[in-house]
């Protein structure tokens, strides 16, 4: 890998006793090989309907609910299942110097998504956005005081372990739980939970505007969580025009498919985050607006991020910045500092 592989694989070495950046180049370059082409975006104004969350393209209008899943992120629960179908994935901290997603479904629906693991406030927070119906295993305490006076249609493992939720026998507790679609589907049906409202849409750019975008060079760049495990790279695939994802040092991939996760839109946002409990569970603060990066293209503008209904909404001079059709993964950061790329002055 370039630079910040280099870098992140030097940190592994230090605080794990691991390691070979030749074997990872080796084994990027073979994934990189076996990837499934990935189809071509048709332009949002060739076809008479737009996914809500994605702007790509489609025959028939979507009325599908988004429904909210949260992933697992510990080094445990790596390469996580469905992760690549998810139209928006938010990753922010949990405890410590761990990250959790919360990834949207609509445009596609994942066979198996997981591991899933416990909800938190903010999280709760993230998924109403969308009017999703909200999957997760567990939960603090203050979620679940949420989840209890129905702040938003959910199901959980807690109720639901070994029925709607299944354990992987690959992986030990609590880095094993998964659900199939068609276990969500069945768990609304069995709340009475509605599936058939697609979310508010998105704000996408024309095709010209996407191929038109300006910004700050930055086909790699790095985003810190405070440890090598969960320090993340970035870079540009020039040929597909999408972001590459790597964690750890090590490629993003699905699981069964080992097919990579692609990205179009990379939206980095600083909040305030506070710990709250001997725990170390935190508040973080998405309700006031701030500092941010957007990443398309393999170019970066700087943005100032605001919450409308609930969604992370980034504005540019003022004017509500457009998303490249396609996919876009939201990391929510303590201090906009812990972002690197080689053309930051």
């Amino acid at each position: 890998m370039k630079k910040w592989i280099a870098v992140l694989a030097a940190a592994m070495v230090i605080t794990a006793g691991c390691s070979s950046k030749e074997t990872e180049k080796k084994e990027a370059t073979e994934h990189k090989e076996k990837q499934v082409e990935v189809d071509e975006v048709v332009a949002p104004e060739e076809l008479p309907y737009q996914f809500p969350l994605t702007g790509v393209g489609t025959d028939e209008e979507s009325s599908d609910r988004a429904v909210a899943v949260v992933v697992n992120n510990h080094p445990k629960a790596r390469p996580q299942s469905g992760l690549n179908n998810a139209d928006i994935v938010h990753e922010v901290l949990a405890e410590g110097d761990v990250t959790r997603f919360v990834a949207i479904f609509q445009s596609e629906q994942p066979e198996k998504v997981g591991p899933v693991r416990s909800a938190r406030e903010y999280f709760i927070g993230l998924a109403s956005g969308f009017d999703s119906f909200f999957i997760a295993h567990g939960y603090s305490p203050e979620a679940k005081d949420m989840l209890e006076r129905g702040v938003i249609d959910n199901i959980n493992g807690m109720q639901y372990d070994g029925t709607l939720f299944k354990r992987a026998d690959f992986r030990k507790a609590p880095h094993n739980s998964y659900i199939t679609y068609e276990n969500i589907v069945k768990g609304a049906e069995k709340k009475g939970y509605e599936l058939d409202k697609a979310p508010a849409p998105a704000v996408f750019l024309s095709s010209e505007e996407a191929e038109g975008l300006e910004g700050t060079p930055a086909e790699e760049f790095m985003v810190k969580y405070g440890s090598p495990s969960f320090d993340l790279i970035y870079e540009y695939d020039a040929e597909q025009q999408k972001y590459h994802r790597f964690n750890g040092s090590e490629e993003s991939v699905d699981l069964e498919s080992k097919d990579h996760i692609l990205l179009d839109n990379i939206l980095v946002v600083q909040m305030d985050h506070r710990i709250i409990d001997n725990a170390g569970r935190r508040e973080i603060d998405m309700k006031s607006g701030g500092k941010g990066y957007l990443f398309q293209k393999g170019k970066v503008n700087e943005i100032q991020w605001k919450n409308e209904a609930g969604r992370i909404v980034p504005y540019k001079d003022g004017a509500r910045a457009g998303f490249v059709p396609g996919k876009t993964w939201i990391n929510i950061v303590p201090s906009i500092s812990d972002v690197s790329f080689d053309s930051q002055p």
